[in-house]
This record gives structure tokens, sequence and C-alpha cells, in this order.
């Protein structure tokens, strides 16, 4: 069986404001939503995130949108102005929680996204 990431049921988008960033997890399907709201805690991010060492993962729900904003305090190092990081923006964040790997889901299918 192939290996499952968040990609395979959601995208992303990500931003920052000074030295905090933002990632919007979007799911393609209700069923995806679900799923995320128990698996994708602030604890598991934060521990996916550990080498940039956020001080504090927030999580924001907002089912209309059937989405996650999770909020990411002090994780740019300085931010735009005052960090040494390639991603000093947080723009690429997004990219690389979407590379998550998900744990066996038996209605994986019912969670992709459908054209």
């Amino acid at each position: 069986m192939p290996t499952l990431h968040l990609a395979d049921i959601a995208h992303a988008r990500s931003g920052d404001k000074g030295n905090h960033a933002n990632i919007g997890i979007i799911a393609y399907t209700p069923a995806g939503y679900e799923f995320l709201g128990q698996w994708l805690t602030e604890a598991r991010l934060a521990q996916f995130l550990l080498p940039l060492r956020p001080r504090q993962v927030e999580r924001y729900e907002l089912p209309g949108l059937r989405a996650y904003n999770f909020l990411l305090r002090d994780i740019l190092a300085g931010g735009a102005s005052r960090s040494l990081r390639t991603d000093s923006q947080g723009k690429v964040l997004a990219l690389a929680v979407l590379e998550m790997e998900l744990p066996a889901i038996p209605n994986v299918d019912e969670m992709r996204q459908t054209n």
C-alpha cells in the first residue's frame, strides 16, 4: 500500500505576520474534514514542525470552509526583516505540512478530491 500524505486529502495555504505564521489546511471532502478534526491536532503539528521551534500552535476550526487554520507563534526566527532563513515569511510551510504522512485510513477514497 502506498504511503498517504496530507496532500492526498487536503490542500493548504500559508503566510506570515511578523514573527508568526499561519497555515490553513482545507479538506477536499466532508469526510476528510472530519478525519482531520480528530487527527491533525495542535500537538501533532507542533511535533512535525519541531525543528522550526514554534513557541505555540493554536488551531481554529472553520467548518463552513472544511478548513483548520493553525497559528504558529514565533516560528519565523524574527520574521522577514530579521531572519536569515530561506523562507523567512512562512510561504512554504503549507507545502511542508502537506508532506505529513497519514496513518492507514480505511475510507481514504471518500476523502480524496473528486473531479
